[in-house]
């Protein structure tokens, strides 16, 4: 005879569990492709701490404002500039009252190899003897933040007429940093987290402060998404877990 009571245990865990999965929504996140590495570790921790699932769509920042103003539907949107950001709002796509500054970062040059000599940045740099007849790997630069803020470094310090010739745009900063990484660029400008997540470039410089916009990565919920599952990620972003994660690939957590 077989015993009724393994069944009923196994029917009330069931029953338990049946609102948890039935609660259980999606949530998609439109992030910058620097966020490529972090997110990977944010989505495995927040599906782990509230049962829902998370969907990571990560590309340049200014793709990813075209495609939610071409109605993508996205529940959140990480930029890695304010501006992106701004025109979304400005649009009425962005949920009022969602929007916060989350991360910092520093834009640095990277070298092909992992020993590359170290130079210093500054107006007297010869970045284009550095470079030879090699190309300088960037993001697209009047469109991609991490193009936006480089160029903006080397106007600053009188270097950017002397190698614009040079430059080799990329879709985003992670097709940049692949340049140089696979040896087609010598030398690249990237986020400095974006360095870290790679060990055949090495940073040879970091460029200072003063001549770039602050980098300000802010996150929003889109309008017209709110849901208990984008409001608990929302939440888990200024989270001490989400902070530590980011924080293990080089960002500075601005949120609260």
């Amino acid at each position: 005879m077989i015993d009724p009571a393994p069944l009923r245990v196994c029917a009330l865990v069931l029953a338990c569990a049946a609102p948890a999965i039935a609660g259980a929504e999606q949530v998609t996140v439109f992030a910058t492709a620097s966020l490529t590495t972090a997110m990977t570790e944010i989505e495995a921790g927040f599906e782990a701490a509230s049962g829902h699932d998370l969907v990571v769509s990560v590309a340049g920042s200014s793709a990813l404002a075209r495609q939610i103003r071409q109605g993508a539907p996205a529940d959140v949107f990480i930029s890695a500039n304010p501006d992106w950001m701004d025109a979304l709002e400005a649009d009425g796509l962005i949920e009022a009252g969602t929007r916060f500054d989350l991360l910092g970062n520093a834009i640095v040059l990277i070298a092909a190899g992992s020993e590359a000599a170290p130079v210093e940045i500054g107006p007297d740099l010869d970045l284009a003897g550095l470079l030879g007849d090699g190309r300088l790997a960037m993001a697209l630069v009047d469109a991609v933040p991490a193009g936006i803020y480089g160029k903006a470094a080397l106007d600053t310090l009188g270097l950017w007429d002397d190698v614009a010739p040079q430059v080799a745009q990329a879709d985003n900063v992670r097709a940049a940093l692949a340049f140089v990484a696979t040896g087609e660029a010598p030398l690249g400008i990237v986020y400095a987290t974006d360095a870290v997540a790679e060990d055949r470039v090495s940073v040879i410089g970091t460029f200072p402060v003063q001549t770039h916009p602050p980098i300000v990565y802010p996150a929003a919920g889109l309008a017209g998404r709110d849901g208990p599952a984008r409001r608990a990620f929302l939440d888990y972003l200024r989270s001490p877990e989400a902070g530590a994660a980011f924080e293990r690939q080089g960002f500075v957590v601005l949120a609260p």
